[in-house]
């Protein structure tokens, strides 16, 4: 991955984390703003680049969509509550619904995170690829370990959304401006670690020995 790249990946990151948690601060101690009004200004950026990212491509991106959709109700809901504590508690609305649908893609036989899995084990190679393939029409054991990676991630986004709800009631919305991107992080760590004991690896295993069975058939051919 070149530099170009890596920073290309690190602006959204940046743009939807750093913005909105050191805006609220500048916005809230430096300006004097007020808890919902600091939150509802500091959430704008993010509600705009996802904004201008539809626009640009011109369609509809479901992840963005969603985010944005959360952000602007989220906004609403608190301005007309006048409770700086739902503008807290928005941000786990995106976690419960892609957790909720990761779920429902489960037991409709079609998990989601499939999709994100996918090219980062078969990295491109038309072996494996072909591999997946076989695997996913013949190996019961491959199918259920792909459910089983997106269960785990439908669980631990579901669970990242009680923490942060909770949280947003009950401990001062200064700490959970920040404590919020921690418990997504240490979420998304807890996410990778547990997925991949439980699905990726053993799915690597088995896609790497299907591909080195299927060249050992091929040279046994030409042989």
């Amino acid at each position: 991955m070149t530099t170009n790249t890596k920073r290309a990946s690190l602006a959204p990151l940046l743009v939807d984390v750093a913005v909105p948690v050191g805006g609220y601060y500048l916005l809230k101690n430096g300006f004097g703003m007020s808890t919902l009004a600091a939150l509802g200004w500091s959430s704008v950026v993010p509600a705009l680049r996802i904004g201008w990212a539809v626009a640009r491509e011109r369609r509809v991106n479901a992840f963005a969509a969603l985010i944005l959709f959360v952000n602007v109700v989220g906004l609403l809901l608190s301005l007309v509550a006048g409770d700086p504590r739902l503008m807290v508690a928005k941000d786990s609305g995106v976690s419960s619904a892609i957790g909720v649908g990761i779920l429902v893609s489960v037991a409709l036989g079609r998990p989601m995170m499939t999709v994100g899995m996918k090219p980062w084990l078969v990295k491109g190679d038309a072996a494996r690829e072909a591999a997946w393939a076989r695997l996913a029409a013949g190996s019961a054991e491959f199918r259920r370990a792909e459910k089983v990676f997106s269960l785990v991630w439908g669980v631990v986004l579901l669970a990242e959304c009680v923490v942060r709800v909770v949280g947003a009631y009950t401990l001062p919305v200064d700490t959970m401006v920040w404590l919020g991107t921690v418990i997504l992080a240490v979420s998304m760590v807890i996410g990778f670690f547990v997925s991949g004991a439980l699905a990726a690896g053993p799915m690597a295993h088995m896609l790497i020995a299907e591909t080195n069975e299927a060249s050992k058939g091929v040279a046994l051919a030409r042989s």
